[in-house]
């Protein structure tokens, strides 16, 4: 064979291999994470071009689904946070509200700006802030009075509607617990921890080959219910629970046994306290899960792979970079009506 011949012949042989390879790392270099979830609102954090403030908000990234959770407590901070992260919320699948509460609530107003015909997912409630339908019988008639005296003239409608801040907002109310996409469930229950006793409050609750990955507001209905609540109508493992566990009025011993509780009787394999945890809290789950306790202050992103998780923050070496960020969060839990209500004044917090 003639050299000229044999050249070619490598040369060919080298493009293949290398068209081969091309493939390979393509797949490699898009290969999406199960789950990403990013803290867009919370009261401690390290990232210092962020605005703290008391409240909730993260953006999840899911299975090809974009989902906003809850959206802080001021509009301008939320607007703040999610330009500084460079988040762009016109492209969302949908959005769920937690619960009525001013500080998960607060940015909605940013949110339909951007994105005025998102769905977003509320609780229903009679007479709710998010709106309300309730049959007209829910008052009582009387049919000797004049028509003049009576509502609607003695002939209401069978269903009356009522209004709500966001009258664009495009609210699906629920009214039970339910899936909503495939693998995605919303968890309704009432709440019974803190100072608002009817509040109803909604978990997300994402199915993952790991188990799943349950993002909580404030768990009025306390975690432990929401948990129960969840593994019963999922008939699945808890992979991950990220949010506010609303321990903020519990004392240390009580504290330690819901601790425990999530470790050792549900089985929770991660956790990722924030916003209405509270301080003592946070130690007390990061020595009950060890290195199964995430950091997930205000601007940090959690990953969930196959077969564990990671954040931007791996290595905690304390719950606060400094006494500036620990005092900030500890002055917006004073703040905050659930911890100042007379109930839960002598805490030593």
């Amino acid at each position: 064979m003639k050299r000229s011949h044999k050249l070619i012949i490598l040369i060919a042989i080298v493009i293949g291999f290398i068209i081969m390879l091309i493939p390979l790392r393509t797949t490699a270099e898009t290969t999406v994470p199960e789950a990403k979830i990013t803290i867009l609102y919370d009261a401690f954090g390290r990232d210092k071009s962020l605005k703290k403030d008391w409240g909730f908000s993260a953006l999840i990234e899911i299975n090809g689904r974009r989902i906003l959770f809850d959206t802080g407590n001021n509009s301008d901070t939320f607007a703040h946070n999610v330009k500084a992260k460079n988040i762009d919320l016109s492209r969302l699948d949908f959005a769920v509200i937690s619960h009525r509460h001013g500080d998960h609530i607060g940015g909605l107003n940013y949110l339909l700006s951007v994105n005025p015909d998102v769905p977003i997912y509320v609780p229903k409630e009679n007479f709710g802030v998010f709106g309300a339908a309730l049959p007209s019988t829910f008052y009582r008639r009387n049919e000797s009075l004049p028509a003049d005296m009576r509502y609607f003239d003695g002939q209401p409608a069978d269903t009356l509607s009522f209004g709500t801040p966001w009258p664009q907002a495009k609210f699906t109310w629920v009214t039970e617990s339910t899936e909503i996409a495939p693998d995605i469930n919303l968890i309704l229950l009432k709440g019974s921890w803190g100072v608002d006793l009817d509040v109803m409050e909604l978990s997300l609750a994402i199915n993952t080959p790991e188990g799943i990955v349950l993002i909580v507001g404030c768990s009025h209905p306390t975690i432990e219910k929401i948990v129960e609540a969840t593994t019963t109508q999922l008939n699945a493992p808890i992979h991950l629970v990220l949010g506010g566990l609303h321990l903020l009025p519990a004392t240390d011993d009580e504290t330690q046994r819901v601790a425990q509780a999530l470790h050792d009787k549900w089985n929770v394999q991660w956790i990722a306290p924030d916003h209405c945890t509270g301080e003592p809290a946070f130690e007390i789950l990061k020595n009950t899960f060890g290195d199964h306790y995430l950091y997930a202050g205000l601007g940090s992103t959690l990953i969930s792979g196959s077969t564990n998780l990671a954040n931007s923050n791996s290595t905690v070496l304390s719950m606060f970079d400094n006494e500036i960020d620990k005092q900030t969060y500890h002055n917006l839990v004073l703040q905050h009506s659930d911890f100042s209500d007379h109930h839960f004044a002598h805490l030593n917090y």
